[in-house]
């Protein structure tokens, strides 16, 4: 039987309200425009009529090496040879295009927008939140502190690659926290710099529940939070039906986001721009927070907690994970030039920063877990799996993909 489509509209008045606007060129006075723009080296990448502000750090974002590994890191299924099975460079595309079009019939800075949203997951690991959690653990019991890839995010950007990226792109990236869903989105009211940016990162590497209170600093930020969930919960199910994940079709709820990708893109646009437009904050209806909360739970049990997307990871990627960890650690301390570790991971860093033309850290003068951590976080699952078979041809551990057929 086929399953009837529930798709929204915006209400005439919402509708005619914002055309009304469009023709008195109005301004929304809760965007963050190019003017407040902050970076940390003011003096260098002035916007200028073909770069505006914003455009400067799209584009510095999308010519960052790391960016190209999008293509090859799991969003939730690993170790699956199917095209037609997202991987995080489709993820962060979807995000992109949803919080645009947020962005846009809100009447908020799109640039801004289209900044965070492709920078926000530039720092994931491979293999996921899986990959995520084991990278942590290990990092932790080094350390003593934690790995969280919006954090690193902000870290490949502003430290690694040295890009001088504006201060609310990276408050975008750092507080975009996808896996929080909230009914209200108000941006935090405390003043932005660098100083108090820099302390709220530094919190997160020291405390658990730090990544719990980050509160974007501009409306366009609050966009890309909520489009992140809005972008993978659909998504996530069209994949897993796709791979046939489950034996039984599970029953998801659909009275009101609908329950296929493109309903819920939809009819989530259409509410909280409903509830929205004209304030200072993102907001959508009770019930439509209810089932979209409900909906990300769901997720949880159906999809993520699956059996068998876990099996493979704990019984096979995970001891890997551990593997690499310690021998490049080992590496790492060593410092040999003529190192494995010091030639692909360090001296590809320094290739990426040799021309930056604004104060930056030597990047050797990071420690050997942080070195580590950058390298094992800016893999691909393939370059990963890869290099484990290098280091361990004799490794007990094999990896089989899923293939088509």
């Amino acid at each position: 039987m086929e399953k009837k489509s529930n798709y929204i509209n915006l209400s005439r008045e919402i509708s005619e309200r914002i055309e009304q606007d469009r023709r008195d060129h109005w301004t929304n006075p809760y965007a963050c425009s190019d003017g407040e723009i902050i970076r940390r080296h003011p003096s260098h990448d002035v916007a200028n009529l073909q770069r505006p502000a914003y455009v400067r750090d799209i584009e510095k974002i999308m010519n960052v090496p790391y960016y190209n590994r999008y293509s090859d890191k799991t969003q939730v299924f690993s170790l699956v040879r199917n095209d037609d099975i997202s991987r995080r460079a489709l993820h962060v595309q979807y995000v992109s295009r949803i919080s645009r079009n947020l962005g846009r019939l809100l009447g908020l800075n799109t640039d801004l927008i289209e900044a965070i949203a492709l920078g926000h997951d530039i720092g994931h690991t491979p293999f996921g939140h899986a990959g995520e959690r084991a990278l942590s653990r290990l990092y932790h019991s080094h350390t003593g502190r934690y790995f969280n890839h919006n954090v690193h995010s902000v870290r490949v950007l502003d430290d690694i690659c040295c890009q001088n990226l504006s201060l609310q792109t990276l408050d975008g990236i750092i507080c975009h926290n996808g896996e929080m869903e909230m009914k209200e989105y108000r941006p935090r009211r405390e003043r932005l710099d660098f100083p108090g940016f820099d302390e709220m990162k530094e919190e997160c590497y020291e405390d658990p529940s730090a990544i719990a209170r980050l509160v974007p600093c501009t409306l366009e930020g609050c966009v890309v939070r909520i489009s992140d969930i809005i972008a993978y919960i659909g998504k996530d199910r069209q994949d897993a039906e796709r791979l046939k994940l489950f034996d039984e079709d599970p029953e998801f709820s659909k009275k009101k986001i609908g329950s296929h990708n493109a309903e819920i893109i939809n009819n989530m646009i259409v509410n909280i721009v409903e509830n929205s437009y004209g304030k200072p904050y993102l907001k959508m209806d009770d019930d439509y927070f209810e089932e979209f909360s409900l909906a990300k739970k769901e997720n949880y049990s159906h999809i993520y907690g699956n059996a068998k997307t876990e099996a493979s990871f704990k019984e096979t990627i995970e001891p890997m994970f551990a593997d690499l960890y310690e021998e490049l650690l080992d590496q790492a301390k060593k410092k040999d030039p003529d190192s494995l570790f010091m030639r692909h991971h360090v001296q590809y860093i320094e290739k990426i920063t040799k021309y930056v033309h604004i104060p930056h850290k030597d990047y050797r003068d990071n420690t050997p877990d942080d070195m580590v951590a950058d390298y094992i976080a800016g893999m691909t699952d393939d370059y990963f799996i890869d290099l484990h078979s290098y280091l361990f041809p004799d490794s007990q551990y094999k990896v089989e993909y899923k293939g088509y057929f």
